[in-house]
């Protein structure tokens, strides 16, 4: 019995592209199409919206801040302190046993080098979340001349480090550089 070999199997035994082949391959070529259509929106989705991405970071003029005054401003919702020490201020912190604090930080370790006047933290109390006073003229201070938060009592010095009460930690420092003498971007 002869067999009978058609064009489609003599040129598939040579290594040629069969019919059957090329749609197999458009077939996979469209479903993985689709499925990039598919997964872009949902994952493009979970990118931060224009709005978080403008707050990323922000650009503090600092040149109206005189010694011994705070500002508040805003970062990423939450209150942020700017606060220029005055030289009493710095030997103070300065003068404090790290080793006896709840959260050992030097004052350098909060600040940066040859900045050391201005001290940058998150205006939220590592208790609960609370807006601690002393950041405003006239605001209540606390025992050590820093920050206050009146609803548990934690008291902060002027480094920003918890002294007493339920506050776990030392006010929070954010990731800042300063971009001139007068400029400093957070974030």
């Amino acid at each position: 019995m002869a067999t009978v070999e058609t064009a489609e199997t003599a040129v598939a035994e040579d290594g040629g592209v069969r019919r059957r082949d090329f749609i197999n391959i458009a077939a996979v070529s469209f479903a993985g199409a689709g499925a990039v259509a598919t997964v872009f929106p949902l994952v493009n989705q979970m990118n931060p919206s224009a709005d978080v991405l403008a707050l990323a970071s922000i650009e503090v003029d600092i040149s109206a801040i005189e010694t011994g005054q705070s500002i508040k401003t805003s970062w990423r919702k939450q209150p942020i302190f700017i606060r220029n020490l005055t030289a009493e201020e710095i030997a103070e912190a300065n003068a404090v046993n790290v080793s006896e604090l709840r959260d050992p930080q030097t004052l350098a370790e909060r600040t940066t080098a040859g900045k050391e006047n201005w001290l940058i933290t998150l205006g939220v109390c590592t208790h609960l979340g609370c807006v601690p006073l002393g950041a405003a003229q006239g605001e209540i201070k606390g025992e050590f001349g820093g920050y206050f938060c009146p609803c548990h009592g934690s008291h902060y010095d002027t480094a920003a480090r918890i002294r007493k009460g339920p506050a776990p930690t030392n006010l929070e420092v954010p990731l800042h550089e300063f971009l001139s003498d007068t400029v400093v971007k957070i974030g």
